[in-house]
């Protein structure tokens, strides 16, 4: 990025320049540097702020591979969908490694949403049966879309089923999958199990959604919802049953989907294998066509930082960003 002043991307600016393609190469990326130690995530910070409910914090990382170094910061006010706003609320502060001085300001809400879906289509990509052609989706709130969406691009799926704890919500999601040529069914979590080839959860429930006995041998799971302790989405016996990837293994079994198997004793840490382990070809991913395969997204600081650098990058170049002096 030129060095003149701070680079302003809008929320706007973002959406216009950061696309599916973008955000999977980027996530993609990432979690391979992840692996091979070139790029570090720090402790994060979330806490309940006792005020409108809201939770707030910090996630922060840098990749020395990418040359990435920053922090987001942000968090989840559960009342803003009264006010007309999204309840994730996030900006990112992105600072020139070289120096420490802080470089650019970029929205985060929509490459939050973004940069979530294409880690699930990454895990899509490298551990989903190529054969996979019924694609099934717990929850139907805002980030269900985007997952369906960029799900879409790395299986030939021809259908959708689908199930929400608000049934009224599917509509939205039904207009989705029909916009990307897929036929749609809403159905019940059990018939849901026996349909699905890849199962994306993407709620905020603390209880299991789906259990061990419902899924059908050959699945593949992203679990995408859980980043909270106490939270969980699926039967831990079915976490502890299949073989399990996820973006960070210290994440994972601390505020992830795993930290139920691990805590009962059902599954270790060293049972749970880095998905940029795959990417960069040091383990095989899925074994046969029979395996139960899971990825447990737990939403890493880096995969926001990843994005972050690429809208920057692509609005300074394009002369697009707003500038500041400090």
């Amino acid at each position: 990025m030129s060095d003149n002043g701070l680079l302003i991307v809008s929320e706007d600016l973002c959406q216009q320049l950061v696309g599916r393609k973008e955000a999977f190469d980027a996530v993609q990326d990432v979690f391979a540097a992840m692996a091979r130690g070139d790029a570090y995530n720090f402790p994060v910070i979330r806490e309940a702020i006792g005020y409108a409910d809201a939770l707030y914090g910090f996630k922060s990382g840098f990749d020395r591979a990418g040359q990435v170094l920053g922090v987001k910061s942000g968090g989840y006010w559960p009342g803003n969908t009264e006010k007309g706003l999204t309840n994730h609320q996030s900006t990112v502060f992105l600072f020139d490694p070289d120096t420490g001085r802080l470089s650019a300001l970029v929205g985060g809400n929509y490459l939050t949403a973004v940069r979530t879906a294409a880690s699930a289509a990454v895990s899509i990509a490298h551990l989903a049966r190529r054969d996979s052609k019924v694609l099934g989706m717990v929850g139907a709130g805002h980030q269900s879309t985007f997952q369906l969406r960029a799900a879409a691009e790395h299986r030939d799926f021809e259908k959708v089923v689908a199930w929400n704890p608000h049934p009224e919500m599917l509509p939205r999601l039904e207009g989705v999958a029909h916009e990307v040529g897929l036929e749609f069914q809403a159905v019940t979590q059990e018939e849901l199990g026996a349909q699905a080839d890849v199962i994306i959860t993407i709620t905020s429930a603390f209880e299991p959604l789906l259990m061990k006995d419902w899924i059908k041998p050959g699945t593949h799971l992203a679990c995408m919802g859980t980043d909270t302790k106490g939270k969980q989405e699926v039967d831990a016996m079915l976490v502890a049953h299949a073989t399990v990837f996820t973006d960070e293994v210290a994440q994972s079994i601390t505020i992830g989907e795993t930290q139920h198997a691990v805590a009962d004793g059902q599954l270790t840490k060293d049972q749970i294998t880095p998905i940029g382990a795959v990417i960069n070809g040091d383990h095989p991913g899925r074994g046969s066509d029979e395996e139960i395969t899971l990825f447990d997204g737990t939403g890493v600081g880096l995969q926001d930082l990843a994005v972050a650098s690429v809208a920057a990058k692509l609005a300074d170049k394009a002369g697009l960003a707003g500038r500041a002096t400090l």
